[in-house]
């Protein structure tokens, strides 16, 4: 592909280079250049792709895309922006794939994949198509699950996934869009047809620094999208409707006004039922996910479904046969007399929803397990910890994925925002043996809610992930006990 053909949407503050130099593959990574490409010097975290132009001239790099002047003997564009052109130039490389398929976008602090994989059901069931989902439990083209590392990947990948989702005959993408990806580019240049906002509540402030600047990073979706539905019941809804620019739609349950809104919500132990209002038309919906968040959840994708052309009256039904979600309220089957949930609740709003629902039908006591993890926002530790113990009966403090830091250190800021309270708590450092001796403590009708890791089947401590998956570690343990319950009933007949 020539240079120019690559670059045509990128903002060319100068250019040193042969437009119509043919050019062999893009690259960004200073590993990963082979002789003949484009490398766009993008500025990471731990690292500068500019520090590296050298070593992808050595390796034959044919032109260099750089947010600063280079020697004029160097094939080379200066941008304003590497992460914008990466993005102008991916789309390009592949063909502008975005512009082949519906793609829907799904922002917000909680609720993203479930809300996806929501969206993605109603379509599928209402027209039989095959439909692409990028999000943090993973990227999957109908049935098939790719491998994914970041909830959005970077823009190259995200085009490259694009293009193999349109090639493999999807009609539709929903993903879910992050606000790292909003701040980093990752989605620059994709028009969404459809664009959602779940709920903003205190997470990533490592990142944006203050829950203003947090909102301003997921408002960016929103003039990116031919149509937006907007939770308008949460605090923000303002800042993402006047960041909107095409048609809008509200959806709620307390404000009345909502375009679209949630009635007669009846919550159950494994389930929510509501009836949907959108213009003239009403109907019954019914989630087979408990608390008042699933309701949410199905409202945005009803309305999600809306503005992409369908009618309620076909979307709402659907919802029953969506089936569940990994991590997400997730129930493990045990057939025992108590009840283990796993949710993926690592903010102190998640972690309310979660333990709110459980014990609005929970008979016994609900016990819950949880930590935060490591080199990320600690603002939020305090309050989860003030969160947990206000709402259950008793609370275990362990590990979740401590990274770098030390976990004694992550559980000390935890415990610090509980304060005076009349919950039993403990701490237990590890988390498989917090998860263990739980279990022993569980009588009939109890809930224990396992809570932060979700769909995660690993731990990161220090800078090593491990296996460890929260169902293996009950599982284990029930087998366990039964072996050593055989053992002792041997012993007693010798």
């Amino acid at each position: 592909m020539k240079l120019k053909d690559l670059t045509q949407n990128v903002n060319i503050v100068s250019s040193h280079a042969d437009a119509d130099m043919e050019i062999r593959g893009v690259a960004y990574d200073s590993r990963n250049v082979l002789a003949g490409e484009l490398f766009v010097a993008v500025k990471g975290f731990s690292s500068d792709g500019h520090d590296f132009i050298d070593d992808v001239l050595e390796k034959g790099a044919a032109c260099i895309i750089s947010e600063m002047p280079l020697d004029d003997s160097i094939p080379h564009i200066v941008t304003g922006s590497s992460r914008k052109a990466l993005a102008a130039v991916a789309a390009a490389w592949f063909d502008f794939p975005a512009r082949k398929i519906s793609v829907v976008g799904v922002t917000g602090t909680n609720g993203k994949t479930s809300v996806t994989n929501l969206i993605k059901h109603i379509i599928e069931s209402c027209t039989g198509n095959k439909v692409g989902l990028i999000g943090t439990n993973g990227n999957f083209i109908g049935g098939r699950e790719l491998p994914t590392q970041l909830t959005t990947p970077e823009s190259y990948e995200m085009q490259k996934i694009l293009e193999k989702m349109v090639l493999e005959g999807c009609s539709h993408v929903v993903m879910e869009v992050s606000s790292h990806a909003l701040a980093l580019d990752r989605v620059h240049g994709i028009e969404f047809e459809v664009g959602v906002f779940t709920n903003l509540s205190p997470d990533h402030l490592d990142f944006h620094g203050t829950m203003d600047e947090y909102a301003k990073a997921k408002a960016l979706l929103f003039p990116m999208c031919k149509n937006s539905a907007i939770n308008i019941d949460d605090s923000y809804s303002d800042v993402m409707l006047n960041a909107c620019a095409g048609n809008t739609m509200t959806y709620g349950i307390d404000n009345g006004n909502a375009d679209l809104v949630g009635k007669d919500v009846r919550l159950y132990a494994d389930k929510s039922k509501f009836t949907a209002l959108l213009d003239t038309k009403i109907c019954r919906a019914e989630i087979n996910i408990p608390g008042l968040f699933s309701v949410y959840n199905a409202l945005s994708a009803i309305a999600a479904a809306a503005l992409l052309g369908f009618d309620i009256t076909d979307t709402a039904p659907t919802l029953l046969s969506c089936g569940a979600i990994k991590g997400r309220a997730e129930v493990m089957p045990l057939g025992k007399e108590y009840t283990v949930i796993i949710d993926y609740a690592h903010t102190p709003d998640a972690l309310e929803n979660i333990i709110t629902a459980v014990r609005e039908t929970a008979k016994g006591k609900v016990y819950t397990l949880f930590g935060c993890g490591g080199d990320r926002d600690k603002a939020k530790r305090p309050l989860m910890g003030k969160i947990a113990t206000l709402l259950s009966d008793e609370v275990v403090i362990t590990t979740d994925n401590p990274r770098t830091e030390e976990p004694e250190s992550i559980i000390n800021e935890i415990v610090s925002g509980i304060g005076e309270t009349d919950t039993p708590f403990s701490v237990i450092v590890n988390r498989k043996e917090a998860i263990c001796e739980t279990l022993d403590k569980l009588g009939v009708s109890d809930v224990l809610i396992l809570a932060g890791k979700g769909h995660e089947t690993y731990q990161i401590i220090g800078t090593t992930k491990i296996d460890f998956d929260d169902r293996e570690v009950v599982i284990g343990h029930l087998k366990s006990k039964r072996i050593e319950s055989r053992k002792i009933v041997v012993e007693d007949l010798d």
